[in-house]
This record gives structure tokens, C-alpha cells and sequence, in this order.
């Protein structure tokens, strides 16, 4: 038996995919009204695939509030997501009472494994506090992302283990869970782990802060950044795989808080990392980039214009508006009528007096005088542009990820803006 202590977006995909790989599976949270509507097939994520594998494998998971239940397992696992405050710094306290809370019901003999992200130093600092056995405890990276963290789950790359002892074997139930996801294993000190998922992360904006860059530069001078995006994926010191594809700065709360992270342990230890800094003003110049297009063709002539707003998560595939580029423009744009669509974000739009949400793309684009797209979800490529055109005032549309065929759109006469082309 498999348990999961937490039951955010990280317990319950790991879960899941726990139990798709034929494990007994007891899924822990405090919350009661939590658990009960989990018993009731209500979750709080939105994830492609969820729901279908969970059809196929809920029957092995156990939701539960009575933490006595977790004396049955060899493997637990803490995952809780850590949140962040308006600073984008963690907050760990939730996770400590967690462990406070659950430790002593752990049966004696179990391995038990840290998957929620914590700043470097916490995991010895853990053991030492709690008086833990550190032979038994592990910290495991987690590199799910919202919007594939299904597939990321059941499909790891691979897994990046902290111990107190790396060269020692890993227990058998821990060993046995790894073994049934076929991927490499790295196994390395706590401190290593902690600091590598930060690692993976800024690796990550490096590259979007400098494909963001570039792109704004081919705008600039007449280039089109998808021209130059294949000549670099066929450099192997930068690959098939890397993030090339320019948007909207970073977003969605994880990424920053390891900037955060990085700037805060370079002040405490007094190295260097004046480079964050730079990445962090790369990222907000690139989420005003609908803003700036929007006052140099219309906003200049037309102060009040009447907008419609195709995205309001920080990305497709999740209902997240954590740091959204889309939810930064509602605020700039407060003298203007702003008319939304999003098929998942969850917000209260009371909170925004001149936006208004539709259940539906179309109602939002009526008399529209531009189309901003800030989203790119996928059934906004597949819109109609004559239907668009027909339903539009003006005819402009802002299209920064390049949803929508250019060719098509300038057939029946609309006017398309997008990231790294002229």
C-alpha cells in the first residue's frame, strides 16, 4: 500500500498515476470536505486526461481524513503543492503541519518521501527538528506541468532522488515503486535534489527570456522568428526540445518562485546572481507586449475601445490565473470595455469592473474593435476567420503564440499582430 499525504494538483496526479501502474493507493488530507467530494468524483484540477485515467484506475485509490490509515503503508508520500504569496516566496508552514501532524501514525518501517518543492537546506533541517530517521526519508523532484502533468506523471524523463545517504541502497517499497516507471534514477545528497529542481527551472528562463528577446528584436527589424527558431533546434548544444517558442514573460507562480529562491540564497551566502534580476524585467517587458501593441494601433486613436479577450489562464490547459498575463492586462486596461473567454480559469470577475466573462468565444468577439488572444488554447486555432470577421467591429486581432492561420485571416480582410514577426 501506496499513501499520498496532500491532496493538491501534485497528490492527486502522482496518485493517479500510482495507482495506473497497478499499486493499492490511500490518498490523506485533513480536509474533510475535500475528501468527501473526491469520494464523489469532484476534483479540484483541471488536467487533459485526468478524468479518463481516473475511470479506468480510481477503484485502487482510497480517500481518507483518518490518518490511521497511513500505518498501513510501506511508501508515503508528502504532497502538498507549496503556495506563494504576492512576493512569489514559499510558504512552507502548511507542509511542517503536515508532517507534525502525520509522522507519528507512519508506520516505523516505511520510506517516506518529500515530493513538494522546498527551498534547499529543508530536508536536513526536517530531520534534525523532528528528530527523523534519516535513513528512511527522501526528497524526490517533481517536474509536473499544469496542462500535461497527467502524461508527466505516468511518464517521467527522470527521477531525481535527495538522500541523507546517497551510495546506500533505496528501501525495497521505494525501489519497487521507482522501478515500475522504467525511467533513469539519480540519486544524489538532499541538498543536491533541492537545488535541482531550481536548476531546471532557470535553465527554463533563460531560454524563454532569450527567445523573448530575439523575437522582439525580428519585430523590430523586418525578421520572422519562426524562420530562425529551426536553424537553432538542429544545434545540438541546443536541441529539438528547447523552450524557442516566444510568449508572454513567465508565469504561473512556479518558475518564479525559484528566481526568488536564487536571488534570496545569493544574498545569504554572497554569491552572485545579478542575471535573475535581469531575467525578471526581461519577463514583465515581455507580458506587456499586448499593451504596447494595443496603444500603438488602436488605443491611441481610440481610448475606450471595446476589446475582446480570448484567455485568461496563465496558459492553455489549467485553470491557473497565477501571475497570467492576461489578468495583468484586464487591470492596465481599466478605461476600456474588456469582453472574456476562458474555458477553465476560475476567478471572480466581481473583482474587475470593466471586464465582463461569457461562457462562450463568440458572445465575447460581438463589435469587438480587436481580438486579443492570450491564450492559446487549442480551440482558438481552429476559429472560423470569416466567422471572426463577421462578428467584429474592427479588424485587428493580436495573436502573440500565433493561433490563428495569417494566410486565412488576411483573405477576409483581418489585420493579425504576433510575437517575433513584423
Amino acid at each position: 500500500m501506496i499513501g499520498f499525504i496532500g491532496l493538491t494538483h501534485l497528490g492527486l496526479n502522482y496518485s493517479l498515476a500510482t495507482a495506473a501502474k497497478g499499486f493499492d493507493v490511500i490518498c490523506y488530507d485533513p480536509d474533510t470536505s475535500l475528501v468527501g467530494g473526491l469520494r464523489e468524483g469532484r476534483f479540484p484540477i483541471e488536467e487533459p486526461g485526468f478524468r479518463e485515467l481516473f475511470a479506468s484506475h480510481g477503484s485502487r485509490i482510497r480517500f481518507t481524513s483518518d490518518i490511521l490509515e497511513l500505518g498501513k503503508c510501506g511508501l508515503v508520500f508528502f504532497s502538498l503543492d507549496i503556495p506563494t504569496n504576492e512576493r512569489n516566496e514559499s510558504d512552507l508552514s502548511r507542509l511542517d503541519v503536515l508532517v507534525d501532524k502525520t509522522r507519528s501514525a507512519i508506520s516505523k518501517s516505511a520510506a517516506v518521501v518529500v515530493l513538494s518543492q522546498v527551498r534547499p537546506g529543508f530536508m536536513r533541517a526536517l530531520i534534525a527538528r523532528a528528530n527523523l530517521p534519516a535513513e528512511s526519508w527522501f526528497y524526490q523532484v517533481e517536474t509536473l506541468i499544469f496542462g500535461a502533468a497527467v502524461k508527466r506523471a505516468m511518464e517521467p524523463e527522470r527521477y531525481i532522488i535527495g538522500a541523507a545517504n546517497p551510495s546506500a541502497s533505496l528501501p525495497e517499497a521505494y525501489d519497487s515503486w521507482l522501478s515500475a516507471f522504467r525511467c533513469p534514477r539519480l540519486v544524489m545528497r538532499f541538498e543536491s535534489a533541492e537545488l535541482a529542481k531550481i536548476a531546471i527551472n532557470l535553465f527554463l528562463v533563460s531560454t524563454v527570456s532569450t527567445t523573448n528577446t530575439l523575437a522582439e528584436i525580428c519585430e523590430a527589424i523586418g525578421a520572422d522568428w519562426g524562420e530562425i527558431a529551426p536553424a537553432l533546434r538542429l544545434d545540438k548544444r541546443i536541441g529539438p526540445h528547447a523552450y524557442l517558442k516566444p510568449g508572454l514573460g513567465i508565469a504561473g507562480g512556479n518558475l518564479e518562485r525559484d528566481l526568488v529562491t536564487v536571488k534570496g540564497l545569493a544574498k545569504e551566502y554572497g554569491t552572485e546572481a545579478g542575471i535573475v534580476d535581469a531575467w525578471q524585467r526581461n519577463s514583465s517587458h515581455a507580458k506587456s507586449w499586448a499593451l504596447r501593441v494595443l496603444e500603438r494601433e488602436l488605443l491611441a486613436a481610440k481610448p475606450m475601445a471595446r476589446i475582446a479577450l480570448w484567455g485568461l489562464a496563465y496558459k492553455q490547459d489549467t485553470h491557473s490565473i497565477k501571475n497570467s498575463a492576461a489578468m495583468e492586462l484586464v487591470v492596465q486596461l481599466s478605461k476600456c470595455e474588456i469582453h472574456a473567454y476562458d474555458p477553465a480559469a476560475r476567478f471572480d470577475p466581481a473583482l474587475f469592473k470593466n471586464l465582463k466573462v461569457y461562457t462562450e468565444a463568440w458572445s465575447a468577439l460581438h463589435a469587438a474593435d480587436v481580438l486579443v488572444i492570450m491564450t492559446p488554447w487549442s480551440e482558438f486555432a481552429s476559429a472560423d476567420p470569416s466567422r471572426i470577421r463577421a462578428q467584429m467591429k474592427g479588424d485587428l486581432i493580436l495573436d502573440p503564440y500565433g493561433c490563428i492561420d495569417r494566410s486565412s485571416c488576411a483573405a477576409v480582410g483581418l489585420r493579425i499582430l504576433r510575437i517575433g514577426s513584423a
